[in-house]
């Protein structure tokens, strides 16, 4: 038996208490304070949920999505997020704009085909700016999108994952009802942790002839690291999605050259660097830069 890991339990619960001391205390004394906690409380509670995919912080997986199980974040079901993500985990296919559900390019042949409007939406989503701001409407947008077309399609599974997401969010909104929070307060709350979390997915993976140098490490030990639970060291990650989050950065400097080397030198040292190269300028283009591949 795999002994539990309490770093990982302890910020679960540390979460929670954050989360009811958002909606009721500080919602209370000065609403504002009770939204920025809130958000900060639902971003956390999404990156505690992508540790659960990988099998944390106990060795029973029911037991681990109980841990998550009430749905913070209201928008995206847990099953769906844990088979789309397990499936990104292919390395060979990262970036890949069919068969990689996190890519964030288009198909060439697509992308010339899209009215010009939508291009220019896409295009300031590939800035850090736009990716905060309307990043979340984007990718809930085309999220929503394939779920319907599947479900209506018949897929049962998919189905089937948002009906249990009904479950997970009714105790939440539950309680938000009851609480001094207003709902729409904690929606704004729900969309600002999105958006926190499209700083960490901005420029995770890029276009590569090779798969392993598609991967970023982002050498960051700040609250934003916190926050994303050290997946911003990504590249160790991608190689060992076993490791508990608080193990990635000695992995990573332990091996610090193989890492860099792997990514083919893929690394920013943190992310005020981001910020400052591409907080109004896209990384990348929306079009796949290497599309079709051999």
């Amino acid at each position: 038996m795999r002994e539990i890991e309490w770093p990982t339990l302890a910020l679960t619960v540390a979460v929670y208490a954050l989360w009811v001391v958002a909606t009721i205390w500080a919602s209370t004394f000065w609403l504002p304070l009770g939204i920025v906690l809130a958000t900060l409380a639902i971003a956390q509670h999404s990156s505690l949920t992508h540790e659960v995919l990988h099998g944390h912080p106990f060795a029973n997986q029911r037991l681990n999505e109980a841990t998550i199980w009430p749905c913070l974040g209201l928008f995206v079901p847990y099953a769906r997020f844990r088979d789309t993500h397990l499936a990104h985990h292919r390395d060979a296919l990262l970036t890949d704009p069919y068969d990689d559900p996190e890519s964030n390019y288009l198909d060439p042949v697509v992308w010339t085909r899209l009215p010009r409007a939508l291009r220019a939406v896409l295009r300031f989503n590939n800035t850090l700016l736009g990716r905060v701001i309307i990043g979340p409407v984007v990718g809930m947008a085309l999220f929503l999108r394939g779920d319907w077309r599947a479900i209506r399609a018949g897929d049962a599974a998919i189905r089937r994952a948002w009906l249990w997401h009904l479950a997970a969010i009714l105790s939440v909104l539950v309680w938000v009802w009851v609480s001094p929070m207003p709902v729409w307060a904690y929606l704004i709350a729900a969309y600002g942790a999105l958006s926190l979390l499209k700083i960490r997915t901005f420029l995770e993976h890029r276009a590569h002839d090779r798969a392993s140098g598609r991967t970023v490490v982002i050498e960051d030990r700040g609250p934003l690291a916190l926050l994303f639970l050290n997946n911003n060291y990504h590249v160790v990650h991608h190689m060992h999605p076993r490791a508990a989050w608080y193990r990635l950065p000695a992995l990573y400097a332990q091996n610090k050259a193989h890492y860099r080397a792997r990514t083919d030198d893929y690394v920013y040292r943190n992310y005020a660097q981001i910020f400052r190269r591409y907080l109004l300028r896209a990384k990348d283009p929306v079009a796949h830069p290497l599309w079709p591949r051999p």
